[in-house]
Order: C-alpha cells, then sequence, then structure tokens
C-alpha cells in the first residue's frame, strides 16, 4: 500500500499500522478503559442525517472561517497532540509546515517535541499553544510568558487531563515514553526497520516546552510519572480565571463537557472552548462532543466561539458539527495517522482530501459558505 492509494482515514490507518512499531500505533489507536467512547465519538455523527437544499444557485464555495480573531481557510485546524516525533521523525514540523499551506491553524502541545519558538518562527499561520496546570504555580506562569514572548494567538488549557487516563493498550504494549530498548522494543525495530532507521538516525527525542522539569533519560520524572506527579488535579475556576487575565488574549479550554461549564467559562472571560472527551482516551463512558454540542453552542454560542473535537473522520461530520454552531472542528487522530505514514506528504494529502470533501459536501447541500450552513440542515434519528 502506497500513500497515492489511501483516499481516507481508514486508509491513512491502515498505511500507519504497517508502518509503526506496535505499541507505538496503539498508542495512537487506542483510548481509554474499553474504548467504548472512542468508537460512540465517531458513531454519534451517524445517527445525524444532512437534508441538503437543491436549485441554490452555488458556485464557488468559501470554506473560511474566523475563530477567536484568527481567519483560517478551512473550518478544520490540527488540534494539539504530543509525542508527535515519536511517529514520524519530523513530527510537528511536518504537520505545522502542512497546516500552514492549508491556511489553518495549529496546535502545539506542551508535550510537544519541537519548541513552540522554532514553530512560530516557521510559519505565520495561527497557532496555539496547549498546555496543561501544574501544581507548580511558578511554571504555569513560566510557561504562560514563554508563550507570549513567542508570539502564539491562542492559549489552550487542557482541562480533562488533572490526570492520566486507563489505556490499557499501553499496559499490554509496554508503551512508555522514554521509550525503552526492551527485547520486545528491539523485536519491533527488526520488523519495522524504517521507522527504527529514522528513531536511531535523527536528533534524539526531547519535550522542549518541558526539558528542564521532566527527565527523559527515565530517571526522576518520565512522562508516565509527569501526569500523576506534577499535574495539580485541585485546579478550580479561581485558577484559570487568574490564567485568562494574566494572558490577557485568545483563552481556550479544551475539554469542556457540560453547558454549565461552558457557561462558567464564558463568566471568567474565556473567548473560546473545545467540546472535547480527549479522543476517549480519559474518562471511558462519558458522551461524545457531537451529542453534547447543540446544548453547549445554545448556551454560550453568543458569548464565545465554541469548537470540537472527537471521532472525526470525514467531511460530513464537519459539515454537522457546523450546522450545530461549531466554528471550527480539531482533528487529531485524523492527521496522526498520516503523518505516522508518510510525514508531511502524508498530512497534506489527508488535509487536502478534507478540503475536496468539504467542498464537494458543501456544494451537494446546496450551500456557497459555511455560514449558510445551519440546525434546519440536518435531522437527528
Amino acid at each position: 500500500m502506497r500513500l497515492d492509494d489511501c483516499h481516507n482515514f481508514h486508509d491513512f490507518r491502515n498505511l500507519a499500522k504497517r508502518r509503526l512499531p506496535g505499541p507505538i500505533f496503539d498508542y495512537i489507536d487506542g483510548a481509554a478503559d474499553d474504548e467504548v467512547t472512542h468508537r460512540r465519538n465517531t458513531e454519534s455523527f451517524e445517527r445525524c442525517d444532512l437534508v441538503p437544499r437543491v436549485l441554490s444557485g452555488v458556485g464557488e464555495v468559501d470554506l473560511s472561517v474566523t475563530v477567536m480573531g484568527q481567519k483560517l481557510t478551512l473550518p478544520v485546524y490540527c488540534s494539539p497532540t504530543a509525542l508527535q516525533r515519536l511517529f514520524h521523525y519530523r513530527g510537528e514540523r511536518a504537520v505545522a509546515a502542512a497546516a500552514s499551506r492549508f491556511g489553518t491553524m495549529f496546535g502545539v502541545s506542551s508535550l510537544g517535541t519541537v519548541s513552540l519558538e522554532e514553530v512560530r518562527k516557521a510559519h505565520r499561520t495561527p497557532q496555539a499553544f496547549q498546555f496543561y496546570f501544574h501544581k507548580d504555580r511558578g511554571l504555569n506562569r513560566a510557561m504562560l510568558e514563554r508563550a507570549k514572548e513567542a508570539g502564539i494567538d491562542v492559549l489552550m488549557l487542557t482541562v480533562d487531563s488533572i490526570t492520566g487516563g486507563n489505556r490499557e493498550r499501553d499496559l499490554r504494549t509496554g508503551f512508555s515514553i522514554p521509550f525503552r530498548l526492551t527485547p520486545a522494543a528491539m523485536a519491533q525495530f527488526v520488523l519495522k526497520p524504517v521507522w527504527g532507521f529514522n528513531y536511531l538516525t535523527h536528533e534524539g527525542f526531547r519535550l522542549p516546552q518541558l526539558d528542564s522539569h521532566v527527565d527523559m533519560g527515565g530517571g526522576a520524572m518520565s512522562i508516565g510519572r509527569y501526569f500523576t506527579e506534577m499535574l495539580d488535579p485541585s485546579m478550580d475556576w479561581d485558577d484559570v480565571a487568574e490564567m485568562v487575565r494574566l494572558w490577557d488574549g485568545q483563552f481556550c479550554l479544551k475539554g469542556v463537557m457540560a453547558a454549565e461549564d461552558a457557561r462558567r467559562a464564558a463568566e471568567i472571560g474565556c473567548t473560546g472552548i473545545v467540546v472535547s472527551n480527549h479522543g476517549g482516551r480519559q474518562l471511558d463512558g462519558s458522551r461524545a462532543p457531537f451529542d453534547q454540542l447543540a446544548e453547549i453552542v445554545d448556551a454560550v454560542g453568543d458569548r464565545l466561539d465554541v469548537l470540537m473535537d472527537g471521532g472525526v473522520q470525514r467531511g460530513t461530520h464537519v459539515l454537522k458539527a457546523l450546522s450545530l454552531g461549531a466554528k471550527a472542528v480539531g482533528l487529531g487522530r485524523y492527521y496522526l495517522f498520516p503523518l505516522a505514514a508518510a510525514g508531511e506528504a502524508g498530512v497534506d494529502r489527508a488535509l487536502a482530501l478534507m478540503r475536496e470533501e468539504l467542498v464537494r459536501d458543501t456544494t451537494l447541500m446546496g450551500c456557497a459558505s459555511i455560514a449558510q450552513l445551519s440546525r434546519d440542515n440536518l435531522r437527528f434519528r
């Protein structure tokens, strides 16, 4: 199977599975507990039908949106995800370059493997910095100031990961960061020689946002212990309100699932929220973001920008979310599998396919622009 043979999410996933060592593929593919929520995220779109209008005189289709003050050419963006250079040696560099070519926003994770400064200098398209809330308040302020000095457009605080989820696939495969060369890991190098060669011959794996706080040598603080020892589960609304004031710019909460929490976010001055359950990787059994979207848009859609991620695999999924009132839709696994399969060329192809689907499907809906989508276009079974 070649990149040219990839025409949808499932093709990219299959190609990534062929090219990645098993534990690393399962880290991307897996989720918490029985992975019920992970499956439900995509299934939720299938209970909603599109109702197209005909004879609408559609000519050119305008896919652009404005989200938290950022003009995007596409209504999708590349959500911040961790450890990207573990999947492909170019990691965030490849994804940022592709997102820039398509004129959309790219998110850098605090667990990213390329520095936010490097990506900011290389690309001027909108950029978000995602971070976690630490017990060390000084560290939180330092990360905020670092992002401000780098020229980050949107600060994105993840609030659904105050402790790590129970990802049993990782427990079974022995996945860990740093990646340890156990006998099983060495066997994966043999089975996936291209990945192994690239991993060993390119720059060492590191977490530049947290270099001075997480020991990638496997000593005092491994990545597993980062979640359980450094993050602060006692974080509350007062803590976030203080960060909103300190940032004094576009501030987004990622991981909001309840309408009341969305109202609180608006009250403390957030300019955006992401309706998200972390791709099903945290609390298994939680509701799908798409199923919560209408309720949250009704509660706060006139006070801040509501974004959504989780389970998105098709352009029609994006159109359904936009029709319910989401301002834009985040992509995660949708671009991670192409990254793992073929690096920058893979992400380019995935975004190109998404753009083609969005243009075609918006045309078939009888709309000349994303702004014309509404709940009148939808019926729920």
